[in-house]
């Protein structure tokens, strides 16, 4: 049910319980809205905003203002972006975070996670702080994000925090649309047995996706090729 799920919402992110219920249904799922509500939190998403919600927030960590609204993204560097989504598999799932950069579309590090704990999500900052550092950093409002760790290491760094508005569909759109490639060219095609396929699957998608993936907003170029660091 989750797999179902989570392609029609990939597909219609503004479907709620009920929506997504009738969806069910007229498909010859016996379903009600109860456990469709139970499986969306399972799985950290909502209806209305078409992103995962997989990072909750939290009243007792600061939030930072959105500091990207009507900004021109000219250059790499001017501004990266993380999030956090969910990948199924055969049987269970894990949770996919990603760094990119907004101008190159260049993926600068990942990580895989079984639980939603901040760790990953540090993990794959420190990854991509190997390579270069932003002069603005974007994420969305969650625990993960906004946790004294994570904000201290972009501190110290003398990176520029932003954090997207509540309910703002399109503060973060570059990795919205990552996500939905990376469902739709690899996750959905592929049915991931155990989390080492999901892994190595998502390692070499990535690969594809810097070096040999032609962007229509890059001039058909590859990510690899604008992003000059690597």
């Amino acid at each position: 049910m989750m797999r179902l799920i989570d392609e029609e919402y990939t597909r219609h992110p503004f479907y709620g319980t009920l929506r997504l219920t009738a969806w069910l249904k007229r498909n010859g799922y016996i379903v009600n809205p109860k456990r469709i509500r139970r499986l969306m939190r399972l799985m950290g998403i909502q209806a209305i905003y078409p992103r995962p919600n997989l990072s909750k927030a939290s009243q007792q960590h600061k939030i930072y203002p959105y500091l990207l609204r009507d900004v021109e993204i000219k250059y790499p560097d001017q501004v990266w972006s993380t999030d956090i989504t969910y990948i199924r598999m055969k049987h269970g799932f894990v949770y996919l975070v990603a760094v990119i950069d907004w101008y190159s579309r260049y993926i600068l590090a990942h990580e895989i996670s079984t639980t939603l704990d901040t760790s990953f999500c540090i993990s794959a900052l420190k990854k991509a702080l190997l390579i270069s550092k932003p002069e603005i950093f974007n994420s969305d409002q969650g625990v993960q994000f906004t946790s004294r760790e994570f904000t201290d290491c972009l501190k110290q760094n003398n990176i520029a925090i932003s954090m997207d508005g509540r309910g703002r569909a399109h503060d973060n759109i570059f990795i919205e649309r990552l996500w939905r490639s990376v469902k739709y060219e690899e996750v959905y095609l592929k049915d991931y047995e155990i989390v080492e396929q999901a892994i190595s699957g998502i390692n070499t998608y990535f690969s594809f996706y810097n070096k040999e993936r032609p962007h229509q907003s890059l001039n058909y170029q590859f990510p690899c090729e604008v992003y000059p660091k690597i």
